[in-house]
């Protein structure tokens, strides 16, 4: 009984450690102690009242099936459980601690990573100590889960040599910002000779890389924008309200069906990205579209941009 008193009131990493049974230690990743202020309960005295509420979650994993490679797009984010955590308290205003519980879990096991998550949520306004509840659940245990997670659609927003050096480049990103819609911004190589190789696959890589030096560029020209080249930086740039400007060589290489078009067209590749990420509208500033895309993309002069966005 002892002992089970300790675990009961362990942090939940151990409560996961003492539940392995197959002899096989499963991964975990953890948020211990996150606290935030919300509104929840049941008793009258807690509406129109925020308190303090902390979370510590466990999240065990199943067996990578490849190496990670240092990849971030290989692995469940810590930014994966606040999200979950911030997705729920904004969805309603809850009566109890349970249902709070039981939807972050939900929410996780929708991930394809995890098998068993453990969440532990407490109060710590209403009384001398902690008032909290503790759940488990298990993908085998849950039936089948739907993500319930919003998938944000962008503006994806396309900018020439000449727009990215265009004094008008804040009043853009000022009017693309007050729509509130998610922005990814993606830029073609200099006008700056790059270097040739008569391999295929290293000219590629040359030409990504040009993509990605101009990007920088851009990111010098406004701190607002901000280079990203990972699936999961760029999806939580997007929920932030960060705008990225895209890096294109991981995610274009890594590809399970790459672009058949060549990186030195940069505007069809804008578009290959808009697709990937189901983009609400894309715009092309100060270049024009390939052929047979106008149905794709709106083209649109550098002075009569801010008109169109």
């Amino acid at each position: 009984m002892t002992n089970d008193i300790h675990l009961a009131f362990s942090h939940p990493s151990a409560r996961s450690e003492a539940m392995e049974t197959d002899g096989d230690p499963r991964d975990r990743i953890s948020l211990r102690d996150w606290v935030v202020e919300v509104e929840i309960g049941a008793f009258q005295a807690e509406r129109g009242a925020t308190q303090r509420v902390r979370f510590n979650v466990v999240v065990e994993l199943r067996p990578n099936p490849a190496p990670l490679d240092d990849d971030v797009d290989k692995i469940l984010s810590y930014d994966t459980i606040i999200e979950a955590i911030d997705a729920e308290l904004a969805s309603d205003r809850l009566n109890l601690l349970e249902t709070l519980a039981e939807r972050i879990a939900l929410r996780l096991l929708a991930e394809p990573q995890p098998l068993r998550v453990f969440v532990r949520i407490e109060k710590l306004d209403r009384g001398p100590g902690a008032l909290g509840v503790e759940i488990v659940r298990s993908r085998d245990k849950t039936g089948p889960v739907t993500a319930q997670v919003p998938v944000p659609h962008p503006v994806v927003l396309f900018l020439s040599n000449a727009a990215i050096a265009s004094p008008d480049l804040p009043r853009w990103l000022d009017r693309l910002q007050d729509r509130a819609a998610p922005v990814i911004l993606c830029v073609g190589p200099a006008d700056l000779p790059a270097p040739q190789s008569a391999v295929r696959p290293a000219q590629r890589r040359i030409d990504l890389l040009a993509i990605e030096q101009n990007a920088w560029v851009l990111a010098g020209r406004d701190k607002r924008c901000v280079v990203t080249n990972t699936r999961t930086e760029i999806d939580w740039a997007m929920k932030h309200g960060q705008i990225s400007v895209w890096a294109p060589s991981k995610l274009v290489l890594d590809a399970a069906h790459p672009p058949s078009v060549s990186p030195r067209d940069a505007v069809a590749l804008s578009l290959w990205l808009a697709g990937q990420f189901d983009a609400a509208r894309t715009v092309v500033i100060g270049a024009d579209l390939p052929p047979g895309h106008a149905d794709k993309a709106e083209a649109v002069t550098l002075d009569r941009a801010l008109d169109l966005l």
